[in-house]
């Protein structure tokens, strides 16, 4: 029967009238919506649902929110663990291993078994959890649950069974390692104390054995109470009460004294001698005031006390500064001998811990590094050198140096893009850190054997952008550009300018990279774009700068005596943009009201600079304000090398730039694009409409993806509009077209390489794009959806769930509107143009819970809030009132059921966004014969535009000549924002885009070889001797991909892809020699589906979506991986292919390795003997189950684990993995039945002949008589 299934799953991907084709599949396949002839779909499709499974790979970066460390002296492996329950192990680099409690309860503390392979973890829900480390994947073994009393301290004796747990009560309990059971032995408060001791001691907060004697237990209480416990005798040998809390103690080596640290910043040392008071007390950072008082200090959290043989004991310390000065930063002190120093870290202290050469505690300690965990970073600092440098850290820990706010994953990367990143990041590093190797050094790692080149690129709040080698499931960084370098520093004090000043204005919000040509492009919130080129050189260049007005005013209304003095093309020095060159703020630059107009956000430097080499900035490109407008951000962008272009666009319109000539080809409204093949249709605007203020949802940027406790979820309505045949306010509307701007100089100086019409219209100051459309529609309209197209909207308590939605401004304006109210209205005087721009990794979810419903209501906020990532939605305009939902619900739900297109009056807002853009080979119009340079357009409206162009081949030609652009009015329709475009040829190959092969420019000149352009082209006709001209194009939506086949524009496969939710990143990949379409939805499932068929071949539900973070910075890549920040200072990899979850376990390191432990040292006849150490203590015989009986059953609960197994890879595998893994097994099963069945056959054959033989022999033998023998 499987055979069979196979069988019809190879006709399904080959012919076209087989299931694919029926219409009964729905959306569970690709179903064609035309009868496509053989030829046009005859690709065999190799992929199977048996080639993917989701499982996780490796997590990169600081943990977040570090709550513990820990230190296996011998195996020299670190621990840390988190808030969140996550537990991270490192070793030397390679070994890096992510463990997480399915709790997710906090991790309190960590102890080794020292040389043991194994970690208990102590957690916030009173949990003990033993891991094996034994395995590549860390797994729980034991879990003890205690259930009446609350964890506060662990401790574990070096190479001992027994772990001593003090609770919040002041009990001691005392856990077996092996079973992980409670002894029935129990050191309780009130024995611990005397018997006359009025108050509760409070929580244990230090546990101890003796260096000198094993069978002594030193307990802390928090109070300030020191007891010492026999063991053996059970009772106290001593009791100290001291008037100050304890936080930490610290034993000498020899046993004799130990040293406390206590609530007000003393250190006080006691003596076994004489316990009726301290031997010494100091106040390390405690001065003496004129009035002879001590000043007070803070706590000093720990304290470590370690002794060296060739020099004075160390004491280091947490803590301890004096209150009066304010603003310090946390420190760590160090005392050896009389000198005192103090580092000074840049983040409070969460854990320090002292690293020495030997585990036992009664041996000179010899200590040689401290690790300092601190909130965000974890150094080490060498003890072993006078000036106590920090050593380097191998580890990625800096990725959340400044907030991460986009990301980008390249896979398969030229082989020679990672040695030269890393040779000129090199020469960027810092300097002074300990010559010294790094001491956490513990762990296996090999470089697997399936490694290939990978790049992850991070784009970070303060401008900055850093390349990182992610081969072989390691992050190493290589290289770090600053964009900021680019601009002036912006001054305080220069009035209106300095209210722009922004914390982050320079915050990147996407990078395009094309790794063959090495051109590299950033997209900043202050609406720029920089575009660098690399080089081995370093040069003395001059930025050039190209000022963009792309403004869309839908809701502007001019009567006709304004009209008729202000032609479609204003003034050259006003509103053309200036390719070499940017106008400062300037008085010239305000309008009459005081308002900014045609100035950027950010300026740049005008002046020769020398930049090193690297990537050197080549042009940069910044949109203007207009009007006292901020320019809208920018949504989407695209460059390709081999064309010389670069395009972009946000929710006014779309503009192209030649960025080898320096000029502006295209910068035209998303309107007026369509042409006379606009899907919609267009309804006029009333002009007795007030206009309403645009400013609100202005420079919207990373700042909503902020969590704040004060910013509300706002909900944006559908408002009516009111129809008009007022054919003059449309041909005003058309007048404030933003096309009638920043057109290249060049084509309105030369007539020859303009259409004629176009041409001669150059005296009327007219866009000579209007005359490449056949009808242009102006902006200043609304557009209300065919019936078959439009979408539910599902209002719950005021909250759109659909992300396609465009909100319209609701209502009336609630601020009184005179004759300056419009302008008034859009900002306050002091309001910036953006706040400041918070990173996508600190983007949280803040949901409303006023409301009844509250699992629909969160969920429905969440996908409102969601909905605000893509900046064509649009808020309302900020008012002091509230909304008023029982109202606003009511006239909401009156309209929004209607599917009638008879109800014009609900109509979509105009801005319709930019989303998608790509370059490609591709067939603009039905008509053409040959592929030519494209530019496809995805919008948030669903349409899919193709705009042709005509680019000179010439090297010479190209810089000189202008490349002709202009939209065809080819259309395609999808459900949802089109997120992505991906091109196939028709045997279902991936078309890669053309590139330039890179060339360095500053390259010292050679006469005998001139440098000249060479392009590399990926015709979509390359292979079609068998199939006949056209190739696939693959566009996926938020809600459905289509495949289309071109140039006949006819459909070949559509799939829903999601009702209920709504698609976040899709994207065309190469998986297993195939390509496929991977798609992450907002509800968490991770999707793939075949192409061009569009086959689901997997569905996990593998993440849900709870904050913006995850939303903003998942990407896909080759290879069947993806990435997203898991945390604002982590960076999650994950798989999708089978093939990798197989190889994984040869790619991880293996953290524990087999090491002789170290052997105690001689002590000596005489140490031996009058030191009384007691060498005879058995633990097993106090707290064994004989000895002391079993504990109460009710106070702890043994939970086994299920992780015992090196077969724990298989954990985080899907439905797929594990059915694939149950088919494998029946084919090795049923192989070895075969084989038995087999042997079996021959044993049958061989019993045969044996008895055949024997019975010949006996009858040869009947008749002889015995003596014939």
């Amino acid at each position: 029967m499987k055979k069979f299934r196979k069988v019809l799953d190879g006709l399904t991907t080959s012919s076209p009238g087989g299931p694919i084709g029926s219409p009964s599949c729905g959306s569970a396949a690709g179903t064609p919506t035309a009868a496509p002839t053989p030829r046009e779909i005859d690709v065999q499709e190799t992929l199977i649902s048996e080639n993917f499974q989701l499982c996780k790979t490796v997590r990169h970066g600081f943990p977040y929110q570090p709550t513990a460390l820990a230190f296996d002296p011998v195996q020299k492996i670190l621990a840390i663990g988190s808030r969140s329950g996550g537990v991270r192990i490192l070793g030397r680099p390679g070994v890096d291993c992510y463990c997480q409690h399915e709790s997710g309860a906090a991790v309190l503390q960590l102890q080794f078994l020292i040389n043991e392979g194994a970690l208990v973890t102590a957690c916030a829900d009173d949990t003990l959890h033993l891991w094996n480390l034994r395995q590549r994947r860390p797994a729980v073994l034991h879990s003890l649950k205690f259930n009446r009393e609350r964890i506060t301290f662990c401790h574990l004796p070096f190479q001992s069974k027994w772990l001593y747990v003090g609770t919040e009560r002041g009990n001691t309990h005392i856990v077996n390692i092996e079973s992980f059971i409670l002894s029935g032995y129990v050191i309780m408060w009130n024995k611990a104390i005397e018997l006359s001791t009025k108050t509760h001691p409070g929580p244990v907060v230090h546990l101890s054995d003796s260096p000198k004697d094993e069978g002594k237990l030193l307990i802390g209480f928090e109070s300030g109470t020191i007891v010492q416990w026999d063991l053996r005798a059970k009772k106290a040998d001593f009791r100290i009460y001291y008037d100050e809390a304890i936080h930490s103690v610290s034993w000498h080596h020899e046993g004799k004294q130990f040293m406390c640290s206590h609530s007000d910043g003393s250190l006080t040392l006691w003596n076994l001698r004489n316990t009726t008071k301290p031997f010494q007390v100091t106040f390390p950072h405690g001065k003496i005031q004129k009035d002879g008082r001590k000043e007070s200090c803070k706590p000093i959290l720990k304290v470590e006390y370690k002794t060296s043989r060739s020099s004075e004991p160390f004491v280091i310390f947490s803590g301890g500064l004096s209150y009066d000065k304010a603003g310090r930063r946390p420190t760590l002190t160090i005392m050896h001998g009389k000198a005192i120093t103090v580092l000074e870290m840049d983040y409070p202290i969460v854990e320090f811990m002292v690293l020495c050469e030997t585990p036992y505690n009664n041996e000179v300690q010899e200590p040689y590094a401290v690790v300092v965990l601190l909130e965000k970073d974890l150094i080490v600092v060498d003890l072993t050198q006078s000036n106590f440098p920090v050593f380097e850290n191998p580890y990625p820990m800096d990725i959340h140096e400044s907030p991460v706010t986009c990301t980008a994953y390249f896979a398969d990367c030229p082989p020679d893009i990672i040695p030269i990143l890393y040779s000129i990041g090199t020469k960027h590093k810092k300097t002074g850190y300990s010559q010294k190797e790094w001491p956490v050094s513990g762990g296996t790692w090999t470089l697997g054997s399936h490694t290939y080149p990978e790049i992850i690129i991070t784009g970070h709040a303060d401008g900055s952008i850093k390349f990182w080698d992610a081969s072989a499931i390691t992050l190493q960084m290589l290289y770090k550009l600053k964009t900021s370098k680019v601009f002036e520093k912006p001054k305080p004090g220069e009035g209106r300018a300095a209210e722009l000043v922004e914390e982050d204005p320079f915050a990147v919000q996407m990078v395009s990279w094309c790794p063959q040509s090495r051109i590299f492009c950033v997209v900043g919130i202050s609406a720029h774009i920089i575009l660098y080129r690399f080089s081995k050189y370093d040069a003395n260049t001059q930025i050039v700068s190209l000022e963009v007005r792309l403004q869309c005013e839908p809701e502007d209304v001019i009567s006709p005596s304004e009209n008729e003095n202000n032609p479609c093309f204003t003034e050259p020095g006003s509103h053309s943009p200036q390719p070499h060159h940017q106008h400062p703020a300037s008085p010239g630059n305000r309008t009459p009201e005081g308002m900014k107009d045609s100035v950027p956000c950010l300026k740049v430097k005008d002046r020769m600079v020398r930049v090193p080499p690297g990537y050197q900035s080549d042009l940069v490109i910044q949109l203007l304000w207009v009007d006292g407008e901020p320019p809208q951000q920018i949504t989407s962008l695209d460059i390709n090398s081999a064309y010389g272009l670069l395009a972009f666009g946000n929710c006014n319109g779309l503009a192209v730039v030649d960025y080898l000539q320096k000029t502006i080809l295209l910068c035209m409204s998303t309107l007026d694009l369509y042409g006379a093949t606009d899907p919609y249709q267009r309804l006029t605007r009333s002009p007795r409409r007030n206009r309403q203020s645009t400013s609100e949802f202005c420079m919207r940027g990373l700042s909503n993806f902020y969590s704040d406790s004060k910013k509300r979820i706002r909900t944006s309505y559908q408002s009516l509009t009111e129809l008009t045949d007022n054919q003059q306010s449309i041909d005003m509307e058309r007048s404030k077209s933003p096309t009638s701007v920043h057109y290249p100089t060049s084509l309105h100086n030369d007539p020859r390489i303009l259409p004629e019409p176009v041409a001669s219209l150059r005296a009327s100051h007219c866009s000579p794009v209007f005359y490449l459309l056949d009808n242009v529609k102006g902006p200043g309209r609304k557009l209300s959806l065919p019936t078959d197209l439009k979408t539910d909207l599902d209002h719950v308590n005021g909250h759109c769930t659909s992300p396609t939605s465009q909100p319209c401004s609701a209502g009336k304006p609630r601020v009184p509107m005179g004759p300056e109210g419009p302008r008034l209205a859009r900002r306050g005087p002091g309001r910036p143009p953006f706040r400041k721009a918070q990173s996508a990794a600190c983007m949280e979810i803040s949901l409303p819970v006023s409301h009844t419903e509250v699992g629909h209501a969160s969920r429905r906020a969440m996908l409102q809030q969601l909905h605000g990532v893509t900046m064509y939605s649009h808020d309302e305009h900020h008012t002091t009132a509230s909304y008023c939902w029982s109202e606003r619900e009511s006239r909401e739900n009156s309209f929004s059921r209607s599917r009638s297109s008879s109800v014009s009056s609900i109509d979509r807002d105009t801005k319709e966004a930019i989303t998608t853009l790509q370059f490609g080979e591709s067939y603009g119009r039905k008509s053409d014969a040959l592929p030519t340079p494209c530019l496809w357009v995805g919008t948030s409206l669903g349409v899919v535009l193709l705009i042709p162009m005509s680019i000179p081949t010439d090297q010479e030609e190209r810089m000189e000549e202008a490349v002709t652009i202009g939209p065809s009015g080819a259309v395609l329709m999808l459900k949802g924002s089109v997120l992505r475009f991906g091109f196939l040829d028709c045997m279902g190959a991936l078309i890669q885009s053309p590139y330039e092969v890179w060339r360095d420019l500053n390259a010292p000149e050679d006469p005998d070889r001139p440098r000249r352009r060479k392009l590399v082209h990926f015709s979509p006709s390359s292979s079609q001797d068998a199939c006949g001209e056209g190739h696939l194009a693959v566009v996926c939506s938020e809600r459905q991909a289509k495949v289309f086949l071109m140039p006949s524009q006819s459909c070949l496969f559509v799939h829903n892809i999601t009702e209920s939710s709504f698609v976040l990143r899709a994207d065309v990949v190469s998986v297993c020699n195939s390509v496929c379409l991977a798609c992450f939805c907002a509800n968490g499932h991770v999707m793939t589906l075949s192409l061009p068929s569009l086959r689901p071949l997997m569905d996990v539900n593998y993440l849900p979506l709870t904050d913006m973070r995850i939303a903003r910075t998942f990407c896909f890549t080759n290879g069947g991986q993806a990435l997203y920040l898991s945390s604002p200072t982590e960076i999650q990899r994950i798989t999708y292919s089978q093939e990798m979850c197989d190889n994984l376990q040869e790619m991880l390191g293996e953290l524990f390795t087999p090491i002789e432990t170290p052997e105690a040292q001689n002590r000596g006849f005489l140490k031996g003997f009058f030191g009384g150490n007691a060498h005879t203590f058995d633990r097993e015989e106090l707290f064994g189950e004989a000895a002391a009986g079993k504990a109460s059953r009710s106070l702890a609960q043994h939970i086994p684990g299920q992780g015992g197994v090196e077969g724990m890879k298989v954990a985080a595998s899907g439905v797929v993995g594990e059915l694939a893994r149950a088919r494998i097994a029946l084919d090795e099963r049923g192989q070895r039945l075969g084989e038995l069945e087999e042997r079996t056959a021959l044993m049958m054959t061989s019993a045969e002949t044996f008895s055949k033989h024997a019975h010949e022999l006996m009858l040869k033998c009947k008749d002889k008589k015995w003596y014939q023998f």
